[in-house]
């Protein structure tokens, strides 16, 4: 079994929709179509961790691009002989509202068993910066969430 830290870094969203604001705006806020800016978080689970982003900036000049540019540091084991443990992260991009509870907008999982494998190897394993494309709650895509994962094994 080898322990060690797993790396999340959170970069940028784009093309993300909000399926639940209508076409008179957010009726959860009560904020009218010209006004609507989604509040947009993500919920980072790894195993039974789980880490909270803050809310994303709006990258000016970019429309609809969200930025957070955060690192999220998990406790990981990679156990080759355990053919059941889950070896992914899963990522749940939530819309903040100021009055009713915050709606789900869509998520993403990602399998980072490869690198986890190579890190227990060789010591450190990243998987660079990419895109997933996003699945909102009625099983369609809309946009992509940049990520990258690296694997440090503990010393």
């Amino acid at each position: 079994m080898a322990k060690g830290k797993l790396e999340v870094l959170l970069v940028d969203a784009n093309g993300i929709k909000d399926r639940e604001r209508q076409l008179l705006g957010c009726l959860f806020c009560l904020n009218p179509c010209n006004e609507i800016k989604m509040c947009p978080y993500v919920v980072i689970h790894y195993g039974d961790q789980e880490t909270t982003s803050r809310v994303a900036d709006r990258k000016k000049g970019e429309g609809k691009k969200l930025e957070w540019n955060e690192t999220f540091t998990f406790d990981a084991e990679y156990n080759p002989g355990v053919e059941d443990q889950p070896y992914k992260l899963v990522l749940q991009i939530f819309d903040k509202h100021k009055i009713s509870e915050n709606n789900l907008v869509g998520e993403t999982t990602i399998y980072i068993k490869d690198v986890m494998s190579l890190g227990a190897e060789k010591g450190e394993a990243e998987l660079r910066t990419q895109k997933y494309r996003v699945v909102l709650p009625d099983n369609t895509y809309s946009g992509e969430i940049s990520v990258g994962v690296t694997f440090t094994l503990d010393v």
